[in-house]
């Protein structure tokens, strides 16, 4: 059963809050964190790990370790955590003759040398969670409507499955708030985070089909393709939205939103 779905950063502040906007969504994301405890697997959807251009990756791997953070910051979490290979095998076999998705292991099949890393995209939501078996799901930049109806399948099994499972979409917004930034200044940062927080707070994702391909490009989130995901899971399991905030004391923005049941 799906139990709710959460937004997340992946930025170092989140962790480590410079000022009181910030506190408030590290305060937030904390008590995300404790409203997800009852799920037994989460469902991490990374934009920071397995990059693909043409295909989604599930991580098989049987054992995810903490290793690349951002910036040479340390944010203390579990040295290892474990795949729920029975439910991503689930996931991959039922997608995989409808969805260009490609499963993902190393080393060998199974055992202490099927090992796989964890960057910044997964360590700094990883934070804030308890430990549980993690699924990782990378999004790639496909046509809008596939990744909307591969969220409408993935929530569709989800509900079906023989335990409490959350999804954790870790995503940030634009990237472009600031010349001193490495993507400089762009108005349309400022406009799409807007965008997406007056999303959060009323629950409905829809809006994001209203972005034009020129506009994302200059408004530089990472959020994009993994919020249309969101938005095909919303669309078959409807969820009300609590625990919106927003921050933005670098060069990119970060939110945090709960979806309850």
């Amino acid at each position: 059963m799906l139990i709710g779905m959460a937004i997340m950063p992946h930025g170092n502040e989140a962790v480590y809050p410079p000022d009181e906007e910030t506190r408030k969504l590290h305060e937030n994301l904390k008590e995300i964190g404790e409203e997800l405890r009852g799920a037994e697997t989460y469902v991490l959807i990374t934009p920071h790990n397995v990059r693909i251009s043409w295909a989604l990756g599930v991580i098989m791997a049987e054992h995810l370790i903490p290793w690349l953070p951002f910036n040479d910051v340390d944010v203390p979490v579990e040295e290892e955590y474990g795949t729920d290979r029975e439910l991503a095998q689930e996931i991959f076999l039922g997608a995989k003759a409808e969805f260009p998705i490609v499963d993902i292991n190393f080393a060998t099949s199974g055992g202490k040398y099927s090992r796989f890393p964890l960057t910044w995209g997964e360590i700094i939501p990883l934070y804030f969670l308890e430990k549980r078996p993690l699924i990782l799901i990378t999004p790639a930049k496909l046509e809008r409507e596939r990744l909307i109806e591969f969220g409408r399948f993935l929530g569709n099994l989800l509900e079906k499955a023989d335990k409490k499972v959350a999804v954790v979409v870790s995503a940030d917004h634009g990237h472009a708030h600031s010349e001193e930034g490495p993507y400089g200044y762009a108005e349309e940062s400022e406009e799409y985070d807007k965008r997406i927080v007056e999303m959060l707070k009323s629950g409905n994702l829809e809006g994001l089909l209203e972005f034009t391909d020129e506009f994302i490009a200059k408004a530089k989130p990472d959020s994009y393709w993994s919020l249309l995901i969101a938005l095909g899971i919303l669309r078959e399991i409807p969820m009300k939205p609590d625990l919106v905030s927003y921050a933005c004391p670098t060069y990119y923005g970060m939110a945090s939103a709960l979806f309850r049941r």
